[in-house]
């Protein structure tokens, strides 16, 4: 007589898993591609002294947008008291962790010289824009980690050290100034962001004094629009509301004024610069954009149409506001915009170099820049990162309150 002897497989095949499994591959090569740009230098990439910043930079700045999130519902929900948010406050600083460690990585790989990320916190340069945003981001950053450690502390791992969960529940107790400090840092940081293109005079496209303006309504609306986006798509696929649905629907009704206030000032910077006026310098900048770039149906074909009208719309009729594919397609859309003018914004003052610029013939009408594999791959290990870390969160955080632990 013979007995079968049943087996479990060691790994199931479920979505959850091939989806994990498909970031930790993508985490892996852009590891290998990080280490390949640690190894050989920035000579791997398609950075130049005329095009100094690319790809990464647009990631930089776009993860730290759209981790914007996390001060705007925290300063919400513990500062100016509007406590029925509360729900998203977790997942937003949850985000926003992941955003602003993103741009860091990013950061890490451009400065080419990783081991000196340090000098400015050492060596003070009080004149540079960047100095003031780097120690903002450090500080802003420290205080991420310090809101996200109650939230770790609180899952089952921790079950078995007791101490660490009344250390932690001692911190949650300062979420308040948390708050205040975030809120205020995070402000600083955006608008300098906008500041270091637009104090610089030689970039005729860049200079101007809406530029901080504009870069902290963006990252608000799409921190927003991001955190929203992700709770509903989490929603979908463990088939319960994380949030109350009327909470989803103020939230994106929010997100549809901001953006009509983006999109406000953002015609009138363009009317003032590039209408009713023509400065020499930027009028020179955007014709020759226009003859060698996609710059001009980038901004107004995805900026102001598909990544500011069409979501705007949706957002404030209430009929698709209520549609959930609808809705998730406008913050969606949102989303895309951000990372559209960040890149819009990084290349449009660099690949028309001015004509008195060192090396330059007087002739050129732009310069080349293309990500090379090597780039892209490290922006792919990237976002896996961010994708994986979020995944994870959801499944094994507290991060929603409707939403048991596994």
């Amino acid at each position: 007589m013979t007995t079968t002897i049943r087996t479990r497989p060691i790994l199931t095949l479920t979505p959850f898993t091939l989806w994990v499994g498909s970031l930790l591959v993508a985490l892996l090569a852009g590891l290998f591609a990080m280490a390949r740009v640690l190894v050989n230098g920035l000579q791997v990439t398609g950075l130049s002294d005329l095009v100094p910043w690319g790809l990464w930079i647009t990631l930089d700045l776009s993860a730290i947008a759209l981790g914007a999130g996390a001060f705007t519902f925290s300063a919400a929900v513990y500062l100016f008291r509007i406590h029925r948010l509360e729900p998203l406050a977790r997942p937003a600083v949850f985000i926003g962790f992941l955003g602003y460690t993103s741009a860091m990585l990013a950061l890490a790989m451009d400065i080419g010289r990783p081991d000196r990320f340090y000098h400015p916190l050492i060596y003070w340069n009080v004149h540079s824009v960047l100095w003031e945003i780097t120690w903002c981001v450090v500080l802003y950053s420290t205080v991420l980690v310090i809101e996200v450690f109650p939230v770790v502390a609180e899952s089952r791992f921790f079950e078995r050290w007791p101490w660490v969960r009344t250390f932690a529940h001692r911190v949650h107790s300062l979420t308040p100034l948390l708050a205040v400090l975030g809120m205020g840092l995070s402000l600083l940081h955006q608008s300098s962001l906008g500041a270091t293109y637009g104090v610089l005079s030689s970039r005729a496209i860049w200079f101007k004094p809406s530029l901080p303006i504009l870069f902290i309504i963006s990252a608000v609306a799409g921190g927003m629009a991001l955190t929203l986006l992700a709770t509903i798509i989490s929603s979908k696929l463990l088939h319960t509301d994380l949030i109350p649905t009327e909470i989803k629907r103020e939230v994106a009704r929010a997100i549809g004024y901001t953006t009509l206030a983006y999109l406000y000032i953002k015609l009138w910077d363009w009317a003032a610069t590039s209408y009713y006026s023509h400065a020499p310098g930027t009028a020179s900048t955007l014709q020759r954009l226009e003859a060698t770039t996609p710059y001009t149906t980038t901004f107004w074909g995805i900026e102001i149409i598909l990544a500011g009208i069409v979501p705007a719309v949706i957002l404030l009729y209430r009929p698709l506001r209520r549609n959930d594919r609808a809705l998730m397609i406008a913050l969606g859309l949102i989303c895309l915009g951000v990372v559209v003018n960040r890149w819009n914004v990084t290349l449009s003052g660099l690949v028309v170099p001015p004509d008195w610029s060192p090396g330059m013939l007087g002739d050129v009408v732009a310069t080349s820049y293309f990500p090379t594999f090597t780039e892209i791959l490290v922006a792919v290990g990237i976002v896996a990162y961010a994708l994986l870390g979020f995944t994870l969160g959801v499944r094994y955080l507290p991060l929603y309150p409707r939403h048991p632990q596994t």
